[in-house]
């Protein structure tokens, strides 16, 4: 049947698919079974999602655009058609964003006695407290910017807030941009009573005060607004010749031509005139059409600060202590046994401790590791710098792509570098997304090793709120296995046949579609074939083309797709017999987990990949198998757990909308169990 079947009939478009997941974080905020204070921070992580996806995503489509290149993608749209339907659908995400905001700040902040309100609304001495700091802080620190012939229009890198003025004096007009500093708190607490919070936002102090930069000059009309820049990096690799230290220099100065590259993504002021919008899309070369219009206030993730300030434990979720796992010696706890640690639920010690306790045994050798992203005040980072400064062999790969933190990964490489590790930036024209980390360790004599792997980054701050899943091994074939994907990523070897792993760019996709065909084989011959799997996108065509094919034959796939899913489940003839779930809630499901049935013997991987043809195709990624029963039964009950949630999951229908569960009886939060599953204090 799928022959006769579109693109768009057989395929949801990636960027649409990202805007519905979205929508779903949008969703817990209204969800009023979340406290008051975390629902905030859901609009706030919406608005940064959606600040990424005009960055790169929407970025990428006026850049097809504007080049011409009018072809059709896989999902069957050209680039001028889907921009047109990103953009309508964006914008009614932020009209839905500003209702539920607008009903929260209105309605239930103030029964809390938490305001956020402009200076004509506070008391006389609380404005006389705004004004002192408007004189004494805001004044100096901030510099009005004349735009004319001797004033080129400033440069506002991503995400900055600016007032546009009109200034008339002697009967001339002029134009000046008054941008809001970054480098001070936005969200400025007022003197008020016992639990009251009243809050004011930086840029309405400066709107108060505007008059103060312009004087002698009268204020005709002025507009608040935003600039998001396009910030995806456009570098060409020679494979052949690229160099080491050139990736690094290449990656800087990519990062450093973000403040000047293209505006992709302009909000105004609701009450903004033509007049006005014209001459600041003239100067930001920005189309009028595509301005978006805001009538309340900019840039949301102002409340992530905001909820720091606030001590209302009773209005955010309830605490508790992840469980931990005993030992007390590391490398005893791995020789006694492979096991896995299941973050946030589990502690991150054991991650966190197999790395200092390297750095401070005098029989370890060697460390071997690769960082993607990693905490500011990151524990392994000192622990990485400690085993250097006990001569320890240190070799770290820091893949300085890690979208969004290329700044923080350079400092830490160069700081790496600086005490003594040997530090590899990346490898030209794939980006280094596997997590593992191995152990060279002299014990009576020889050689043993020990290995880490992970779904997740080695980040101590997300290991609180992202759910991951890392596997501690002394397995040797493991450690051969990984020794060599270092020296592939390290030197210039070729990949070897894996014992335990599966690598990408080499054979993942192959491997994985070849599981699928074997469930395809068991299904036809003893009606037993299944797949669940659980990851965070879904994206690759290769793949989804065989999940219809297993589902054609009857194989029951049930997908735990947090994000992007570009299959269509539940459609007759094509895909009957898949199932599509997405779990958002208190924590970002981000673990990658699959289990094939494999004729009633089933087969566990864990995974660093996605199901998405940059993770099969561009990056070092590894799948493996998980081979301990007991290990294999715990990650299958996990699943079950996620499957059954009938609180914080959505389905996926045929008519390619997410229909929210509905529990009434037997209410099933899966993270919210698991918590009591594994034992964590609350």
């Amino acid at each position: 049947m799928d022959t006769e079947l579109s693109e768009k009939d057989k395929f949801i478009a990636r960027d649409l698919s990202w805007l519905m997941f979205n929508h779903r974080v949008l969703c817990e905020a209204l969800d009023e079974g979340n406290p008051l204070l975390e629902r905030l921070k859901f609009l706030a992580i919406f608005v940064s999602n959606l600040d990424e996806f005009y960055m790169v995503r929407v970025a990428g489509l006026i850049n097809l655009k504007e080049a011409d290149a009018n072809k059709m993608d896989r999902f069957g749209y050209y680039p001028q058609e889907l921009l047109e339907r990103v953009d309508q659908e964006a914008r009614d995400l932020i009209g839905r964003l500003y209702e539920i905001y607008q009903g929260i700040l209105l309605k239930e902040l103030p029964g809390e006695k938490i305001t956020i309100a402009k200076v004509p609304d506070f008391r006389k001495e609380q404005k006389r407290f705004i004004k002192e700091y408007f004189e004494t802080i805001l004044y100096p620190i901030i510099s009005p910017l004349a735009v004319d012939p001797g004033h080129p229009f400033p440069v506002l890198p991503s995400k900055t807030m600016a007032f546009a003025v009109r200034v008339k004096r002697r009967g001339e007009t002029y134009l000046a941009i008054v941008p809001i500093p970054k480098n001070i708190p936005r969200v400025f607490r007022l003197p008020s009573g016992k639990d009251e919070y009243h809050f004011i936002l930086v840029e309405d102090i400066v709107r108060e005060h505007l008059d103060a930069f312009f004087k002698g000059y009268q204020i005709e009309e002025f507009t608040l607004f935003r600039v998001v820049r396009d910030s995806e990096f456009d570098i060409e690799f020679d494979i052949e010749e690229e160099t080491t230290p050139n990736l690094l220099k290449t990656i800087e100065g990519e990062v450093k031509k973000r403040t000047l590259a293209k505006v992709v993504y302009l909000e105004v002021e609701e009450r903004s005139s033509q007049e006005l919008l014209i001459m600041l899309c003239g100067c930001l070369d920005f189309p009028e059409r595509r301005v978006v219009r805001i009538g309340s206030h900019f840039d949301l993730t102002y409340l992530l600060e905001m909820v720091k300030l606030i001590d209302k434990p009773e209005l955010c979720y309830r605490g508790y202590v992840p469980a931990k796992i005993e030992f007390d010696n590391i490398f005893d706890k791995i020789k006694e046994g492979d096991f896995v640690v299941h973050v946030p639920y589990q502690s991150f010690d054991p991650t966190v401790e197999l790395v200092r306790a390297a750095a401070r045994d005098e029989n370890v050798l060697a460390i071997k590791m690769t960082l993607y992203r990693t905490s500011r005040d990151s524990a392994v980072i000192a622990a990485l710098n400690e085993a250097a400064a006990n001569n320890k062999q240190v070799t770290i790969l820091v893949e300085l792509r890690a979208r969004f933190d290329e700044e923080n990964n350079i400092k830490w490489a160069r700081e790496l570098e600086m005490r003594g590790c040997h530090v590899i930036y990346g490898i030209p024209g794939l980006k280094v997304h596997s997590k593992m980390t191995l152990i060279v360790r002299k014990e009576e004599g020889r050689i043993q090793r020990y290995v880490h792997l992970s779904t997740g980054n080695y980040n101590e701050n997300t290991a609180r709120v992202y759910s991951d899943i890392g596997y501690f091994t002394a397995n040797e074939d493991f450690a051969k296995d990984i020794s060599d994907v270092f020296n592939v990523i390290t030197g210039y070897s070729n990949p070897p046949q894996w014992k335990r792993i599966v690598c990408a760019p080499y054979d993942m996709r192959k491997y994985l579609l070849a599981l699928i065909d074997k469930e395809i084989r068991s299904q036809k011959r003893n009606k037993n074939g299944a797949i669940t799997a659980k990851f965070n996108s879904l994206e690759d065509i290769e793949v989804i083309e065989k999940l219809y094919e297993a589902s054609r034959a009857g194989v029951a796939v049930r997908l735990m797709v947090r994000g992007i899913c570009c299959l269509v489940p539940g459609v007759p003839g094509l895909s009957e017999h898949i199932k599509v779930k997405s779990i958002v809630g208190r924590f970002l499901e981000h673990s990658r987990v699959f289990v094939f049935h494999n004729n009633a013997n089933p087969r566990v991987f864990l995974s660093s990949a996605d199901w998405m043809r940059r993770n099969f195709d561009r990056r070092i990624e590894l799948v493996f198998e998980v081979s301990r029963e007991e290990i294999k039964s715990h990650l299958r009950e996990i699943l079950e757990f996620y499957w059954k949630d009938n609180v914080k999951s959505w389905q996926l229908t045929p008519e390619r909308t997410y229909k929210k569960a509905e529990a009434k009886d037997d209410r099933l939060n899966a993270q919210e169990r698991l918590i009591k599953y594994y034992g964590g204090t609350q």
